[in-house]
C-alpha cells in the first residue's frame, strides 16, 4: 500500500461518530417534516467538511494537501450549492426519489429512512477517504496520473453543471410542464447529471491513486452502483414515469439510460 495510507496522523473515529450523530438529528427532523430532501445537501456538505478538515491537519506534502483541498472544495461546493438552491430554497416539496421511497416502504418508512440516513453518513465517510489519503501523502510532486485525474474531474464538473442548467431551463418553461427534458445533454442520456457525477469520482480516484493505491477505485465503483442501481436512476425513473407517463416511456425507448450516446 502506498505511503500515506492508512493516515496514522489523522483523527478518523471521532469525525465518523460525529457524522453518524448529525445524521440521526437530520433523520429525526424528517420525521417531523416528512421531507428527506435535506439529506442530499447534508451528504455533499459532510464530504466537503471532512475532506477540508483532513487536508488541514494532514502531515503530507503541501502540494498533495492543497490538491485534496481543491478537489473536495470544488466538488462539494458546487454540488452543495446546487442542491441547496434547487431542492431546498425553492420549496418544491420533497424530492421525487424520496417520495417514491416513502410510498414504497409505507408504514415501515420511518425505520427504513433511519438506516438510509446512517448509510448516507457511512457513505459520506467513505467518499472522504481519498482526500484523507492525499492529506497524508508525502510525495511533493503532482504526478502525470494525478494531473490526468484533475483534467477528467474538471471536464466532468463542467458537464454536470451544464446538465443541471439545461434541466433548470426546461423546468422554467411553462409550455414544457409535463414533458421530458430533451435539450442539450439530456438528448443523449436520460441521466447525464448522474453520469458526470460518476465521472467526477473517476477523476478523483485517478488523482488519489498515488496516495491510496487500489483503494482509490472504491469511490468510483460505489458511486456507479449508487447512482445507477440504488438511490439514483431507479427512483428517478419511477417518479418520471408517474409524472410524465407515455412521454417518458418514449424517451426511455429513444435515449440511453446512463452513458451519453446518440438517440435511437
Amino acid at each position: 500500500m502506498p505511503r500515506g495510507w492508512p493516515p496514522q496522523d489523522l483523527p478518523l473515529l471521532a469525525p465518523g461518530l460525529i457524522l453518524a450523530a448529525a445524521f440521526v438529528v437530520l433523520w429525526a427532523n424528517q420525521l417531523r417534516t416528512r421531507n428527506a430532501t435535506s439529506v442530499d445537501v447534508a451528504w455533499s456538505a459532510a464530504i466537503g467538511l471532512l475532506g477540508l478538515f483532513w487536508a488541514g491537519v494532514g502531515a503530507g506534502a503541501a502540494p498533495q494537501r492543497w490538491l485534496a483541498a481543491a478537489l473536495v472544495a470544488a466538488w462539494s461546493g458546487r454540488l452543495t450549492w446546487h442542491l441547496l438552491t434547487d431542492r431546498l430554497l425553492r420549496h418544491r416539496g420533497e424530492d421525487g426519489r424520496y417520495r417514491a421511497m416513502r410510498e414504497h416502504f409505507g408504514d415501515r418508512a420511518a425505520v427504513h429512512f433511519f438506516w438510509f440516513y446512517q448509510l448516507q453518513a457511512l457513505v459520506a465517510f467513505v467518499f472522504a477517504v481519498p482526500f484523507a489519503a492525499l492529506a497524508g501523502h508525502t510525495d511533493p510532486t503532482i504526478s502525470a496520473l494525478q494531473w490526468t485525474g484533475v483534467t477528467v474531474f474538471v471536464l466532468a464538473q463542467v458537464g454536470e453543471a451544464t446538465a443541471d442548467r439545461q434541466l433548470a431551463a426546461h423546468r422554467a418553461e411553462p409550455a414544457a410542464r409535463g414533458l421530458t427534458c430533451r435539450r442539450g445533454l439530456w438528448r443523449y442520456s436520460r441521466h447525464p447529471n448522474y453520469f458526470f457525477e460518476w465521472l467526477s469520482w473517476c477523476g478523483i480516484g485517478a488523482a488519489a491513486w498515488p496516495a491510496a493505491g487500489p483503494l482509490a477505485l472504491l469511490q468510483p465503483a460505489l458511486m456507479f452502483v449508487l447512482v445507477r442501481f440504488v438511490s439514483g436512476v431507479p427512483f428517478a425513473e419511477q417518479q418520471s414515469l408517474r409524472s410524465r407517463g407515455d412521454d417518458y416511456r418514449r424517451y426511455q425507448q429513444q435515449t440511453n439510460t446512463f452513458v451519453p450516446w446518440f438517440p435511437r
